[in-house]
């Protein structure tokens, strides 16, 4: 019948294919201008000239860069707001733990700089830090410090689900608000879809402030979706963190041994919470558009020092510069000794990418451990096409094989740690509202050392000459993910 139509009038089919044409060349000249991104720049191109239409579609969903849109100039002018009533504490906590501890953190003075120029993100002294291996030691260790809370609870999680860890934490939430304690709660609407209507309801009805993120209507058709609030954070009264890759869900916990997951969080206490109260309050604002009375009570200046750790948050997100991959850059370019990286999906951006290579080549000891198995083919062929380029650099890659390894952290030398949110990946790295701790403690850095080493006994090292035997299909399809990777 169209065939019929279009027959009877060329001409309006000739002219609707010019207005294509047409199009076409706009948006790729929007998509040039717009797009800073080499590689994602030519995989958007290729998308809307080789798939018509659904290219189209696919880079309106994910590809508008929302950096230059005034959905997030709004956040950024709220972000400001925000600094603006905590910016002298934050210069005064900066340069003070500077001075003092200048010549420990010497040779990663340039990350150091980097994030507080970049980020407002000031180096804290005086801090308690704790790894929490798994969810089971991470809500054990939750539960107790929220139990203690007087003043306020604030929470930021991407995925939170409507299970027995969900509806547990929801039950003490609740009895917090009960006992006048502010509680306020945001998740991502994308990562947190499991939530339910009832599970918000009896939270909002139990006295706790609760709100998306982004709020997500139609999700197939929603931008949004592209810039998710991957972070995991909880805040007790202005001095107590958590933070790391372990989110609200019974998976976590491991009820089932042969799901297996394996992760790491951190619990903070000091004044490195400032900082990650800051990233909060920024957030909340944005997200439910009011200004709560920011009163000291939410910024617990620690006037002594309780611990040994040195911390700097490192945070990303699409109202911000990229400051978890740049940081990141720049730390592993200052290693003199070991690099050891755990990440679950290890699709770097070619400036992370080209710093390990470099390390790995100058001698240092870099290893990256990933699950053998990813949960998505796509995602899976596209890391494994980084591997022999990897390993021709002398970077020792291990297959974590007794579970889904979750974990996103990295150890620098003797003294530097991260642990955080944020995954070796372009979304994390470009996308997504992400955080990372940043510890420069010995301590730390031996346990995260220590964690490594034993998990290698479950995992199997790959070889270069046995990895260049693989399949020619698989090595095919893997390089075809890659050209994906940008966008994945």
């Amino acid at each position: 019948m169209i065939k019929e139509f279009f027959s009877q009038f060329p001409y309006l089919l000739l002219g609707l294919e010019a207005l294509y044409l047409v199009g076409i060349i706009f948006l790729a000249g929007k998509i040039i201008m717009d797009t800073r991104n080499t590689s994602k720049t030519l995989a958007y191109l290729m998308l809307i000239i080789f798939l018509p239409v659904v290219g189209i579609i696919i880079y309106f969903v994910f590809g508008v860069n929302y950096r230059k849109n005034k959905f997030y100039t709004f956040k950024i002018e709220r972000n400001e707001q925000v600094y603006q009533a905590v910016s002298t504490y934050i210069r005064e906590t900066h340069h003070k733990t500077l001075e003092k501890h200048k010549e420990e953190i010497n040779t990663f003075l340039t990350t150091v700089n980097f994030l507080y120029n970049a980020g407002h993100s000031p180096l804290s002294q005086g801090n308690q830090a704790e790894v929490l291996i798994n969810g089971e030691r991470k809500f054990e260790k939750v539960f107790e410090v929220l139990a203690g809370a007087v003043h306020h609870i604030h929470l930021e999680y991407y995925i939170y689900d409507n299970d027995e860890i969900g509806n547990k934490l929801a039950d003490l939430l609740i009895k917090k608000a009960e006992q006048g304690v502010i509680v306020r709660f945001l998740y991502d609407d994308m990562g947190s879809g499991k939530i339910g209507k009832k599970l918000l309801k009896r939270l909002k009805e139990g006295g706790v402030e609760v709100s998306p993120v982004n709020k997500i209507t139609f999700r197939l058709l929603a931008n949004r979706v592209n810039y998710r609030d991957h972070r995991k954070i909880i805040i007790v009264d202005g001095s107590e963190v958590f933070t790391g890759g372990i989110n609200v869900s019974d998976k976590y916990i491991n009820p089932n041994p042969k799901q297996y997951w394996r992760d790491v969080h951190l619990y903070i206490k000091g004044e490195a919470a400032f900082y990650f109260q800051f990233l909060f309050f920024s957030n909340w604002i944005f997200a439910t558009e009011k200004v709560p009375e920011i009163s000291p009570l939410y910024f617990a200046h620690q006037s002594e020092e309780e611990g040994s750790s040195l911390i700097q948050t490192a945070a990303s997100g699409p109202d911000t510069k990229p400051s978890i991959m740049l940081s990141t850059t720049s730390a592993v370019l200052s290693a003199k000794k070991r690099i050891y990286i755990v990440t679950p999906y290890f699709i770097p951006v070619e400036t992370v990418l080209n710093a390990i290579k470099q390390a790995a080549v100058s001698g240092v000891d870099v290893r990256l451990m990933v699950p053998k198995s990813g949960d998505s083919v796509i995602v899976n062929a596209a890391a494994y096409s980084y591997y022999e380029e990897l390993l021709e650099s002398n970077v020792r890659v291990f297959f974590y094989k007794k579970g889904f390894l979750h974990a996103k952290t990295m150890i620098i030398d003797d003294c530097v740690s991260s642990v955080g949110t944020a995954n070796m990946d372009v979304r994390s790295q470009e996308l997504n509202f992400e955080v990372n701790a940043l510890v420069f403690d010995e301590k730390i850095n031996k346990t995260l050392q220590n964690l490594f080493i034993e998990d290698m006994n479950d995992c199997e090292e790959i070889l270069l000459e046995s990895w260049r035997k693989r399949p020619k299909y698989k090595i095919f399809f893997e390089h075809l993910a890659r050209l994906l990777s940008p966008l994945i």
